[in-house]
């Protein structure tokens, strides 16, 4: 493994890490605090609202500096979407995605990083998401594996 591949795997490490302690220290490890969030003709609870515009500051950051970069520090390119088209099909898997989030309470992120905690509900449904993630890509022929 070359020197770059190393750095490459450890950014992505700590990067996974610092993610999964902020998902953990901001409530989104909890399925009752989304809900609480996602619920509001009942008991509203607006502190997610916090976490996910401090996730859309950081983001435009990012970007903002990704976009005055020449070229990444540990690739050749970056990987940013290529069409900004919303089709049918953008609405219909952001929609699916809505309402298990809703039923749930669990969106990928934090359902990774609960598996931490062992609960047998969290593993069921870490392990449904990848059974469909399997079942899109060979419905679709895609191969996530292969980089564009």
């Amino acid at each position: 493994m070359n020197r770059n591949a190393v750095y490459r795997v450890a950014a992505a490490l700590a990067s996974g890490v610092i993610f999964g302690l902020g998902l953990s220290i901001s409530g989104m490890l909890n399925p009752a605090r989304v809900r609480g969030f996602l619920d509001i003709t009942r008991d509203w609870d607006p502190t997610l609202a916090f976490v996910l515009g401090g996730a859309v500051i950081v983001s435009a950051a990012g970007l903002a500096l990704v976009r005055r970069m020449p070229r990444p520090l540990l690739d050749d390119r970056f990987y940013l979407p290529e069409t900004r088209v919303i089709d049918r099909r953008l609405i219909v898997g952001s929609a699916i995605f809505g309402v298990g989030w809703g039923m749930v309470g669990l969106c990928p992120g934090p359902a990774l990083a609960s598996l931490s905690l062992g609960l047998p509900a969290t593993v069921l449904f870490v392990a449904a998401m990848f059974a469909g993630m399997a079942a899109h890509d060979r419905l679709q022929g895609a191969r996530p594996w292969q980089r564009v």
